[in-house]
């Protein structure tokens, strides 16, 4: 049996791209480790080496796929490269799913790797097929490449932008061709892309740790609705898209992005500091010590701890050497899951108040067990403080989440929630002060600054699938069409 060993949400995927380097593909490899905690499923890295494009797209992670003296790395040559990593949702791990995916169009090959979700992908498929289209994947990333391949446009960046004209969701992608790498955001600009340089050669990436590790220099955001293609006479940049009111992603600043990344002008570490002081004026109380659920809570928990004037302790070890999954062989072993991530220091909690700061919670689980812990290592009160509002809804637009039935928050109150995880006192930061923490006075009405479709079901972005049958869940590529 296999279960999960936490229960956070999960981003589906991150891209990276390099234009004109001669360790490009190398420069692939370290760029997509940066960005491993967007995806651990699969990573995949297609170069063109001035006559051929080369493929590597495996299961696994980066290091294991293209570590030391790898015979996979080894076979990335050339100049420009663009690589994927991956978690998968419903679409499945298979192998023709892994990114990124390469076709041959009537203008010449082009491999595409995209983060996000197209909220309109069954009903454009649906369309394809019934024209003739043969599906290898079960990917909304094949449905741009179906679409671009029957564009009547000729230049691929204008059969780019006529597919990107037919779909609805958040995107971020990178593609490469033989002579040109292209990045897009959609037009609300939920999913973040960055824009870089080193030694004179374009990068694209996620997010800016992916420069960082490779030591290019940031030049700034993609903006949302932007195409900026790279070429060996330079960047160009195309608006081709009617203007929306930016919706960018509210969750990347508390859980989905490195702290040491800086999104769309925001330090991510300093985001989540302020979210914790904010938690702290909003859900004060008498305590002896703050502790963080390790890593996602730490910079919360110092927020909190600062504001509070309550001492900072790492009260809850992390084991890093533990996969997100672990074959478990008895009722027993699986109750003691948890602490295979996740251990009390217990010669610290004995007898202590304890306010224990998280990033959310999704279902619940995890945070009963961690609460029951505390607890068992001798903790007298322990006390609940989350970083983001009560997770009510689920993520259309390229986030791995459970069915709305399974959130905790969107069946139970506050107090319900506290007494299923029995905790002495539990709180979640407001909308508001989630919006303060990240530099906005508060949620503007019905004109907010961020997707926050999570907490408050505000989907800035049309689920055409979702409204043609399926209730709840993230979108599924799979379901039958007609």
């Amino acid at each position: 049996m296999t279960i999960p060993l936490d229960d956070s949400f999960h981003e589906e995927c991150a891209v990276f791209g390099v234009f004109g380097h001669a360790d490009a593909g190398a420069l692939t490899v370290l760029g997509l480790h940066a960005l491993q905690h967007r995806g651990q499923e699969a990573a995949g890295i297609v170069t063109y080496d001035g006559m051929q494009f080369i493929a590597e797209r495996h299961p696994g992670l980066v290091g294991d796929i293209f570590g030391k003296n790898s015979a996979h790395a080894q076979k990335l040559k050339g100049m420009q490269a663009v690589g994927h990593t991956r978690y998968s949702t419903t679409g499945g791990s298979v192998a023709r799913n892994i990114q990124p995916m390469f076709a041959d169009l009537a203008g010449g090959g082009i491999a595409l790797a995209h983060n996000g979700n197209l909220t309109n992908a069954r009903a454009l498929r649906a369309d394809l097929v019934r024209q003739g289209a043969i599906f290898q994947s079960t990917s909304d990333t094949e449905t741009i490449i179906h679409l671009m391949a029957r564009s009547l446009y000729n230049p691929v960046v204008d059969r780019l932008v006529d597919a990107l004209k037919q779909v609805e969701g958040a995107y971020s992608l990178v593609a490469l061709t033989a002579r040109k790498l292209i990045g897009a955001r959609d037009p609300f600009g939920v999913r973040p892309l960055v824009l870089g340089e080193l030694d004179g050669a374009p990068i694209l990436a996620s997010e800016t740790c992916a420069l960082d590790i490779i030591g290019a220099e940031f030049v700034r955001d993609v903006l949302p609705g932007e195409v900026v293609v790279a070429t060996k006479d330079g960047i160009e940049s195309y608006h081709p898209f009617a203007a929306q009111p930016k919706r960018f992603c509210i969750f990347e600043y508390v859980y989905f992005a490195r702290p040491d990344s800086t999104v769309e002008g925001r330090n991510v570490y300093e985001a989540r500091k302020r979210i914790g002081e904010e938690l702290a004026r909003e859900a004060p109380v008498s305590a002896d010590m703050v502790i963080p659920v390790p890593d996602s809570g730490v910079p919360a928990a110092l927020g909190y701890a600062a504001e509070s004037g309550i001492s900072f302790e790492l009260g809850i070890i992390r084991n890093h050497y533990v996969g997100r999954t672990f074959i478990e062989p008895s009722e027993r072993i699986r109750h003691l899951g948890v602490r295979l991530k996740h251990n009390p220091n217990g010669s610290i909690l004995k007898g202590k108040r304890v306010v224990l700061v998280d990033d959310s919670i999704v279902r619940g689980t995890t945070s009963k067990k961690i609460v029951e812990m505390v607890r068992d290592a001798g903790a007298a009160e322990v006390h609940f403080r989350i970083a983001s509002p009560p997770t009510t809804n689920s993520c259309f637009y390229g986030v791995d989440t459970p069915n709305r039935e399974e959130l905790l928050a969107h069946s139970m109150t506050v107090e319900d929630m506290r007494l299923h995880i029995e905790a002495d006192s539990l709180a979640f930061v407001s909308i508001d002060g989630l919006y303060r923490a990240t530099g906005e006075a508060k949620r503007n009405g019905n004109r907010p600054q961020f997707c926050d479709a999570c907490f408050s079901g505000d989907y800035p972005i049309e689920l055409t699938d979702l409204l043609g049958g399926r209730k709840n869940g993230q979108l599924s590529l799979l379901a039958e069409v007609a």
